[in-house]
């Protein structure tokens, strides 16, 4: 059974002679296919085109400004909105009652809603 010393004594002259006479070539050589494919590597990407917007999607429904105030309840409520939250998304205009300030919004009867992020709970 050999000793990994022994075979280290054995593979050592063999690395000597192999690196003494063609290290130098392998440096080199290693060298010249790194550039070269970088150089294909940076070629590549001056081939890609710029990236450009010509069809953007379009929203399925615009919205307009909120024109009728801060905060809107639903008439059959109990809690008002943000107008860009979820839940004033489904408020029917018809049933749509707005508010300027928060404080308006208590003295009518409503509470702000739990799942808009923002409203205050005071009364």
């Amino acid at each position: 059974m050999h000793t990994i010393q022994e075979t280290w004594q054995k593979i050592k002259p063999l690395l000597d002679a192999g690196i003494g006479d063609y290290g130098l070539f392998a440096v080199v050589f290693l060298i010249g296919i790194g550039s070269f494919g970088l150089g294909r590597l940076s070629a590549l990407e001056e081939v890609r085109p710029p990236v450009a917007l010509t069809q953007a999607p379009q929203e399925a429904s615009p919205r307009g400004l909120y024109i009728g105030g801060l905060l809107v309840a639903s008439r059959t409520g109990s809690v008002y909105y943000y107008p860009w939250c979820s839940g004033a998304q489904k408020i029917l205009p018809q049933n749509q009652r707005w508010f300027e300030s928060e404080a308006a919004a208590q003295k009518a009867g409503y509470a702000p809603s739990k799942a808009c992020k923002g409203l205050t709970t005071s009364q």
